[in-house]
């Protein structure tokens, strides 16, 4: 394997499957354990490559804003595409600053250094994974580790390999001419059909990806980043707290008496947590937050600012930054029926594959007090809930 010069991560899109998340941030700007999927996709090219060109579009300033011109020795560049017209468009307009062999990832998945460094020493390849379920993704035939046909979501299964969006590849792919998908859009894929025809296509397995199409994917994002934790606590932990398992504390953050945390969980920075709360497995709490009196979170994301003061549950849900939650706030996250939950998405409903699930709050959130929360629900950036309110379908 050797340090290529270039790196391309596509990460112009809007998110709109996510846009709950995404009206007051870009995608890869979403934080999962004290890091963005940007940031953590970065990391993984620490070292790989030595300098980054970012496609940026969707809220693209607050990227440039965050990440600067530098990241922890890599050099980044940035390119607009201004247009949604897809992630061929996008990768077209990085053609005139590649040099020669580049890698090519897109921007809102998580990807694994290892993975990265086995495509480095297959050249061209493309980085493919074999799931159970792969309707909900582009999917690649292939004879002998050779690529032979990408067909994008059909109507019925034609393989059980999957795209993953990472690409080693010649930047004379782009030399192709190809035309706007059904999607009105150009789709990058298109390039790959067109190259294969007279090329050669390496397939690489990878071991660890995480897609995060959807909100509820960020938790298993979440529960993928933690089980990799090591413990570290630097903030205060008082007396009579149990701590069980793997955690990180970080600095500023008090834990106070009667807390008890089974983990992996992970604590931001000038936090208050407790007195007597319960934080179960996989509970993630951004910087800045309230935990308090009676609280109990389990397997959740909770944004930066959030305040979650006493007598509430939270469980199976993702709350966005700056939110306040009443006290005797409850989220459900099983039916009855022991039924998958299903959640509207674009306005069709979607079955998340999740026999728990809880609820998704924007930005800005406010429940009163008594808020009692049904399975899948959601509520919008900057919307409030009335004392004892039932929340039955989702608030816009």
């Amino acid at each position: 394997m050797k340090k290529i010069s270039q790196a391309v991560i596509l990460a112009a899109g809007k998110g709109t499957r996510i846009e709950l998340l995404t009206l007051s941030k870009p995608k890869p700007l979403l934080k999962i354990c004290g890091r963005t999927i940007l940031e953590h996709n970065l990391d993984q090219l620490n070292g790989l490559v030595k300098e980054v060109i970012l496609v940026i579009g969707y809220k693209g300033e607050i990227i440039k804003k965050f990440i600067g011109s530098e990241y922890k020795g890599l050099k980044i560049r940035y390119v607009w595409q201004k247009n949604a017209l897809g992630t061929g468009d996008a990768a077209k307009k990085v053609a005139l600053l590649l040099r020669n062999e580049f890698l090519l990832l897109y921007g809102d998945d998580l990807y694994d250094r290892e993975d990265i460094k086995k495509c480095l020493k297959k050249f061209p390849c493309i980085l493919l994974k074999k799931i159970e379920e792969p309707s909900a993704f582009g999917q690649v035939l292939i004879k002998r580790n050779l690529v032979k046909e990408l067909e994008e979501k059909p109507k019925e299964n034609v393989s059980n390999l999957v795209n993953t969006g990472v690409y080693f590849l010649d930047k004379s792919i782009l030399d192709f001419k190809i035309k706007k998908s059904s999607r009105n859009e150009y789709e990058f894929t298109d390039f790959i059909k067109e190259f294969i025809k007279k090329e050669r296509l390496y397939s690489i397995l990878a071991k660890d990806w995480i897609p995060l199409p959807y909100v509820w994917n960020l938790l298993d994002a979440n529960q993928f980043l933690m089980e990799r934790m090591k413990k570290k606590v630097l903030g205060k932990v008082e007396k009579d707290c149990q701590i069980k398992g793997n955690i990180i504390v970080e600095k500023g953050t008090a834990i106070k008496s009667g807390t008890y945390i089974e983990g992996p969980v992970y604590i931001g920075k000038n936090c208050q947590i407790g007195p007597n709360c319960y934080l179960r497995k996989y509970t993630n709490i951004g910087d800045n937050c309230h935990i308090g009196q009676a609280v109990e979170i389990k397997n959740s994301i909770i944004g930066e600012n959030t305040k979650i003061a006493h007598l509430s549950y939270v469980a199976d849900s993702i709350i966005g930054d700056n939110c306040n939650f009443g006290a005797g706030t409850i989220t459900a996250n099983l039916r009855h029926d022991n039924e998958n939950i299903k959640t509207i998405v674009k306005g069709e409903l979607i079955d998340t594959k999740r026999r728990k699930f809880g609820t998704i709050f924007g930005d800005n959130v406010k429940t009163g007090v008594g808020t009692l929360i049904y399975p899948g629900r959601k509520i919008w950036p900057g919307k409030f809930t009335r004392p004892g309110e039932i929340i039955k379908k989702d608030t816009i």
